[in-house]
């Protein structure tokens, strides 16, 4: 494809929008499609001068592509994805593509897991990096020490976050089943994913056959704490090393210690002392994730020394616990939300952080998972760890297929939380929650917005408000 025009179909999503790059350091002609764009990846892509039309349209193919690569969020009914069907267009994946273009000649990383998958593979592209590595990589989400969602370099490693959402339109399987690893990081598997996975039995045979993709010569670095992760790695036919709190496990968590601006811990190796470790970020979970990434890393050549410092000045990424705002003594954070596991652990690392102050959930369901009723009793118990809770009405697809009684139903939820003993509230929008919970927030609160898209504007809008109150002395 060298030297030729490629048009990117559904380019604000994040792993897209990193192709994009991708693509365009490699010397292509690049633009996109999609049909709204919002931050971080519509600032991503201005940055890159990389032309973006909204909404889809047949006439945003013209002048004709050499080639078109249809992101997975793309379905039959999609009038430029018709029209590329019916010009015969020559068309891929994005997966596809990165396979064929990037990994060729490279030590394949893969990060994969239900959770935890951005920032460990961002943890890791890090310690590489200061270790003087100089590697590639491709991230589900911006990495603050880069700066970027993804590297092309000249490196012997090219990182990667695998997904297990499938691939394309036309290509139905886990997009991590084309990277063919050397080593792979597991850090969970939970049922996710409810509109392409019937239940968890599905969810564990794609793990598995990702497992069985590593060679005998490769490795494994899996989760501890989790029965499922131990079923997918049973029959893999590389080496498998377990990390988490397990008193067998061969890189074992010791003495973690949670603080308001740092965490720290002690990691021991097959029962003896190794390292101890610290950084700026809240959370178990996230001493995991950075745990896991050592492990690999150390068993790919990196030194502990490097590892350390790599912890040490690791930032975070962008919408994982990321401060958006301090006004008027409020906090305002986001963070990427789609698993109801996910949000549970989110809002305990808020509770250690900010310990003793008034923690607000602010919720809008909206990815595949949290739209269904299939973790409703989860999700409540999840939500139930904040003080106040507000709930947005489920977000709504034009091509949604998911029929009333598979939706979640906030009411219900709402009761739930309610019989908890908290106090929460459906509204309808981020207006409304706007000029709702603006004059209710007071200084020393905590706002956690969880989302995976853009949520009516919220994170500007609160702020916003809650300055002009303060400004106005109602605040």
């Amino acid at each position: 494809m060298n030297g030729k025009t490629i048009h990117l179909i559904g380019i604000c999503g994040t792993a897209m929008a990193s192709l994009a790059g991708m693509l365009k350091s490699r010397g292509f002609a690049v633009r996109g499609s999609d049909a709204a764009a919002y931050p971080p990846m519509s600032d991503f892509l201005s940055s890159l001068e990389i032309p973006l039309a909204q909404p889809f349209d047949a006439r945003n193919l013209s002048p004709r592509p050499d080639m078109v690569i249809v992101g997975n969020a793309i379905s039959r009914g999609n009038p430029e994805l018709e029209y590329v069907l019916e010009e015969r267009l020559p068309f891929t994946s994005m997966p596809a593509v990165i396979h064929d273009e990037f990994l060729p000649g490279k030590q394949r990383l893969v990060v994969a897991g239900t959770h935890g998958k951005t920032t460990t593979t961002s943890i890791l592209a890090w310690i590489f990096q200061v270790a003087g590595r100089n590697p590639s990589f491709l991230i589900g989400g911006i990495a603050e020490n880069f700066g970027s969602s993804f590297a092309v370099t000249d490196g012997n490693e090219f990182i990667l976050e695998g997904d297990e959402y499938d691939t394309a339109f036309f290509d139905k399987g886990p997009k991590f089943l084309h990277y063919f690893p050397d080593g792979v990081i597991l850090t969970s598997v939970e049922f996710d994913h409810a509109d392409i996975y019937r239940d968890l039995e599905a969810v564990k045979f794609a793990f598995r056959r990702l497992v069985n993709l590593v060679p005998r010569n490769g490795r494994i670095i899996a989760w501890d704490g989790s029965a499922t992760v131990s079923e997918c790695v049973e029959r893999a036919f590389c080496a498998v090393e377990r990390y988490g709190f397990g008193e067998d496990s061969q890189w074992r968590i010791v003495d973690a210690i949670y603080e308001p601006s740092k965490t720290s811990w002690k990691v021991l190796r097959q029962g003896k002392s190794w390292a101890e470790f610290e950084f700026s970020l809240a959370g178990e979970y996230n001493v995991l994730n950075a745990t896991a990434a050592a492990a690999l890393a150390f068993d790919y050549g990196v030194p502990v020394e490097a590892i350390r410092e790599a912890l040490r000045t690791f930032k975070s990424v962008k919408r994982r616990l990321e401060v958006k705002a301090e006004v008027g003594g409020v906090t305002i954070v986001d963070d990427f939300a789609h698993h109801p596991t996910a949000i549970g652990e989110t809002l305990k690392a808020l509770r250690v952080r900010y310990a003793g102050r008034r923690l607000w959930a602010v919720l809008e369901p909206r990815s595949n998972t949290l739209r269904r009723n299939v973790f409703q009793n989860e999700l409540a118990k999840s939500l139930a760890v904040a003080d106040e809770i507000v709930i947005a009405s489920v977000f709504f697809k034009q091509t949604d297929v998911l029929k009333p009684e598979e939706r979640l139903d906030v009411t219900v939820l709402t009761g739930q939380l309610e019989q908890a003993g908290k106090h929460a509230r459906q509204l309808a929008n981020a207006d409304d929650i706007v000029a709702t919970i603006a004059p209710e927030v007071k200084a020393g609160d905590v706002v956690a917005i969880l989302s995976n898209g853009g949520f009516g504007g919220i994170y500007e809008k609160l702020p916003a408000r809650i300055a002009e109150l303060h400004k106005e002395g109602r605040g």
